[in-house]
């Protein structure tokens, strides 16, 4: 295959995977979580904020609730500040939390926890 014949395949197949991702409202699925290299304390300090003054329902990540399990500060941390973002997000709402998350594609949903996903 000559690079001439290959140029444009590879142009199809890349918008034909870019239109599949995307929604047909123009946007993409993302999902707010806390970064793994933040550690333990900014990150409660985060969740405290997000679920205070922050405005998330951070009810899920109650003993036993559908998102208390596992019960780590990370993964509360990544529903909490979700939530939040998810909430807030077309008001002007951030994923940032003092560089403590960042933004997915990648659902991050399991077993009965679902995380929110609002357009």
């Amino acid at each position: 295959m000559t690079m001439s014949s290959f140029l444009p395949r590879f142009l199809l197949v890349l918008l034909f995977l870019i239109t599949i991702s995307q929604k047909s409202d123009g946007q993409f699925d993302q999902w707010c979580i806390a970064d793994e290299q933040t550690p333990n304390e900014v990150l409660q300090a985060a969740i405290d904020w997000a679920c205070g003054r922050g405005g998330a329902d951070c009810t899920k990540i109650q003993v036993n609730q559908p998102c208390y399990s596992p019960n780590t500060v990370k993964d509360h941390a990544s529903y909490a500040f979700n939530n939040y973002y998810q909430k807030f997000k077309n008001k002007g709402g951030t994923c940032y939390f003092n560089g403590a998350a960042m933004i997915t594609d990648l659902d991050p949903s399991h077993n009965g926890c679902k995380f929110e996903l609002f357009h």
